[in-house]
């Protein structure tokens, strides 16, 4: 579909190229395309590499919901973000960051239950210049099953 113009003159044309509008998202795609692109070009971290990290002074960001927390436990030494605020607490412009933001080139690293939304998440993040964001290859899941630290969910 042709770029729409905003400002006409009596001819019809636009005044400027830049007052054009364009539709950025009419291009239909797939979530298995954009998981792909969000993970191009982009280091992503196995379990044992994201442990160490940590251990190395990055940040580890859990945005699994409390109900997956509850169940299958927490990891020592990361931050619980919700998803819906991740972009708020994490973008080091932002009057709602998470004191543990130092700037753009700190290492973030995020985990998920099983490593698909946290690769959306780390582009998203790339996009707002945090540019050494990712996330770790198989989420929680593959965390736990490799036997690395969980703080067991409470019983009862």
């Amino acid at each position: 579909e042709p770029a729409r113009c905003l400002w006409r003159r009596s001819r019809g044309a636009c005044r400027t190229p830049a007052l054009r509008l364009r539709r950025p998202y009419s291009r239909r795609r797939s979530i298995a395309s954009l998981l792909a692109e969000s993970r191009r070009g982009v280091h992503r971290l196995e379990p044992p590499e994201a442990l160490q990290a940590l251990h190395d002074g990055a940040l580890l960001v859990d945005t699994r919901p409390h109900e997956q927390r509850a169940r299958d436990g927490d990891i020592p030494g990361a931050v619980v973000v919700d998803r819906n605020v991740l972009e708020w607490r994490l973008d080091p412009q932002s009057d709602h960051r998470l004191a543990a933001i130092s700037g753009h080139d700190q290492q973030v690293i995020v985990i998920c239950n099983e490593g698909f939304s946290s690769s959306l998440a780390a582009a998203t993040l790339r996009r707002l210049g945090l540019h050494r964001a990712t996330d770790v290859v198989g989420g929680f899941q593959s965390w736990a099953a490799q036997g690395l630290p969980v703080t067991p969910p409470p019983q009862g």
